[in-house]
């Protein structure tokens, strides 16, 4: 559905290969990877789909090319909650973490989900040249993201925050971050929209358009990876929104005197 919308709204899409085993080692143990191959895991929240390891190294691959590409992976499984040797809330691989690992390019990461990225913070932290900031939902799945510590900073939001504080906080966390970064990766999450059932935040479709902006406005290469969201209807027009507030961001630096 989604992809049929952006299609409609002018965007072209290519169709990525699957990340290689040496890819997923940049981030994963050999015996997490031989796991999800195997089906040999047991996860309420990770379903052991037939060949779910050929899904999730596709949807690596979809994120290593928008890396390339300075584009928008509307891959999925999602990935933020898979950390170096576990799995949890349908994702099984950290495709983000993967293609940021590839680049070796010191890395702002902004995850945007409604969910705490605990598998993509167990993979950064402590790692020189990354930083991880996240903006959830407080006291939800997966239980973690309460506190910042190093360089992962997190904010934790009561349910139906809305725009004012989202904006505020996020410009508040990306003035922590700091500079001297060389790429944005964004874990763009729309369960943050006002009518989501696990994590809303009180936002609009068109608000993504200001979180993109102020992301844009860092003026960093950048590329986006899909993760949550679970109203159909509304993920098209959000992405398209986020994308939009990106490239505003950039005609409204060039036009600058």
């Amino acid at each position: 559905m989604a992809q049929n919308y952006l299609e409609r709204a002018g965007f072209q899409f290519i169709s990525p290969e699957p990340a290689s085993r040496e890819d997923l080692l940049l981030v994963h143990t050999e015996e997490h990877i031989h796991k999800v191959e195997q089906g040999d895991f047991h996860d309420p929240d990770c379903p052991r789909y037939p060949d779910i390891h050929t899904y999730a190294a596709l949807s690596v691959g979809g994120a290593i090319a928008a890396q390339q590409r300075e584009g928008f992976s509307i891959m999925r499984p999602p990935g933020h909650h898979a950390g170096p040797d576990f799995l949890g809330g349908f994702c099984y691989y950290n495709a983000l973490a993967v293609a940021v690992r590839r680049s070796k390019l010191d890395t702002l990461i902004v995850d945007i989900d409604g969910h705490h990225g605990n598998g993509t913070e167990a993979i950064v932290s402590g790692e020189s040249g990354l930083a991880y900031i996240s903006l959830h939902r407080m006291y939800n799945y997966p239980g973690t993201g309460q506190a910042s510590h190093g360089n992962c900073l997190n904010f934790p939001l009561p349910p139906r925050s809305g725009k004012e504080m989202y904006l505020d906080t996020l410009e508040k966390a990306l003035a922590q971050a700091g500079g001297g970064f060389r790429q944005l990766a964004v874990s763009a999450g729309f369960d943050a929209h006002k009518d989501d059932p696990l994590a809303s935040l009180g936002l609009e479709i068109e608000h993504f358009f200001d979180i993109g902006f102020l992301l844009g406005d860092l003026a960093l290469p950048t590329f986006c990876v899909l993760e949550g969201g679970y109203i159909p209807e509304i993920m098209g027009p959000s992405i398209e929104m986020l994308i939009r507030g990106l490239e505003e961001a950039g005609k409204t630096r060039a036009e600058k005197p």
